[in-house]
């Protein structure tokens, strides 16, 4: 999975470095593995009655999948129920996947994190075949993380979007309050998707949020929405971006405030009579995963928290500090947490919150024998091309011999640079697959 594998592993100078790196990349590429969407998807359709009762039930199938991982998602419903499936619409941003193209399901192809034009358009066809279902056909949705980006119908104008959706995105925001801004500046987010169609909707989630809130993953598009105008509009408040806002997202959000646009539909909605959500994949089973891949190798496990938030900096100096204190009796441990931190931009350097959070506990772990990993599932950091970063003990005494300071690369937010210069970045491209970070750290 990682490129350059062997020098991620020679790195670590001694026996015992090497083998504590290698465990660690087979862990991680465990995580990876577990929460393959192909496989989530495939098993539950496998194990539930749902969809036979809905061959038999209903007219048609229709097929809609969006985020990171819809591609593969898709791909095991079609394999599953083709002979079914009417009619199919994919919308992805990786453009390494083998698509998936049928006479009756089609993929396209749009951006992230930032919207683009073919973002809209791709939704335009989302909802032309949308508006063909009756109330007695079938709605398969497929939601995974980048899916606010992807499925894209905006009230401002797609330049406005952006500028908004960049100053959230470098704001230190979570998702959660990004998407409650996303969701009032959209015609499809927050449930509104669900009633652009007459189907009964299925939707199967591979959450990327933290406690795996459905109204906010991909935005809640087919899911009862619990924020309104006013909280859109303290979001931008708390983080000073309200007056640096166009014009025109301050006017949406003010008119729906005032009650001129229509709120997002809320539970007591008769929309949701109809539509079922599901979970199939999420951060804690790719923790639990990791768990056992660790046992195997002969560690004894502590999964700390599958919550993590915070900013990745303290959460870095913190998980280090507590592997640094930790007692552990002579035994192999392995400290398993997972989550989404935030990342703060102050610089103009290169990397992401599981680099930024790696390289803060550099200095912490400086001649410990401990391995310090954190990973994005999805194999994209922030604006780099790694996925993370890997640490041990020596990686201080490394960088010293480069005169490299951690603290100047952590000011200027360059973690990506301060471990390329180390050969320390993990590298993997888009895994297909996102359900937030995992962090391991291996004390021997």
């Amino acid at each position: 999975m990682f490129k350059s594998r062997g020098i991620l592993i020679e790195n670590g100078e001694t026996k015992a470095f090497k083998e504590a790196r290698a465990h660690s990349l087979d862990i991680l590429e465990t995580v990876v593995s577990s929460v393959d969407p192909y496989k989530l998807v495939k098993r539950y359709i496998q194990k539930t009655n749902f969809f036979r009762d809905s061959v038999e039930n209903y007219n048609n199938i229709y097929l809609l999948g969006f985020g990171k991982a819809s591609v593969a998602m898709a791909k095991a419903a079609f394999d599953l129920l083709k002979d079914k499936i009417r009619e199919g619409i994919v919308i992805t941003n990786d453009p390494t996947k083998k698509y998936l193209d049928s006479n009756n399901v089609k993929t396209y192809l749009g951006t992230h994190p930032l919207p683009s034009e073919k973002n809209i358009q791709n939704t335009e066809k989302a909802l032309e075949m949308l508006r063909k279902c009756d109330k007695n056909d079938f709605l398969l949705v497929l939601i995974s993380g980048g899916g606010s980006s992807l499925l894209c119908k905006p009230r401002v104008n797609l330049e406005d979007l952006r500028k908004t959706t960049d100053l959230l995105l470098k704001s230190g925001a979570d998702i959660k309050e990004i998407n409650t801004v996303r969701k009032h500046l959209s015609f499809v987010k927050g449930g509104q998707l669900a009633k652009q169609t007459r189907a009964t909707i299925v939707s199967l989630i591979l959450s990327d949020i933290v406690g795996d809130p459905i109204e906010f993953i991909a935005s809640g598009p087919t899911a009862p929405d619990s924020t309104t105008y006013n909280d859109a509009k303290q979001v931008l408040e708390k983080y000073s971006i309200w007056n640096k806002a166009p014009e025109s997202v301050r006017n949406v959000i003010n008119r729906g405030i005032k009650g001129f646009i229509p709120e997002t539909p809320k539970e007591d909605d008769p929309v949701f009579e109809r539509v079922y959500n599901v979970i199939i994949g999420n951060n804690e089973l790719a923790c639990k995963k990791a768990a056992e891949r660790a046992k195997e190798l002969g560690y004894e496990v502590r999964i700390l928290n599958t919550r993590l938030t915070g900013e990745a900096g303290n959460v870095g100096e913190d998980l280090a500090y507590y592997a640094t204190i930790i007692p552990c009796e002579d035994k192999r441990l392995a400290l398993i947490s997972g989550g989404e931190t935030t990342v703060k931009v102050r610089g103009r350097g290169r990397g992401g919150r599981n680099q930024e959070l790696v390289l803060a506990a550099v200095r912490k772990i400086e001649r410990e024998n401990i391995v310090f990993t954190s990973i994005a599932t999805d194999g994209i950091d922030g604006n780099s091309d790694a996925a993370g970063a890997i640490a041990d003990g020596n990686t201080m005494i490394r960088a010293r011999e480069k005169d490299m300071k951690p603290e100047e690369y952590l000011e200027n937010n360059d973690s990506y640079n301060f471990f390329k210069r180390l050969n320390d970045l993990l590298i993997c491209g888009p895994t297909g697959t996102n359900v937030m970070d995992v962090q391991l750290v291996l004390i021997f």
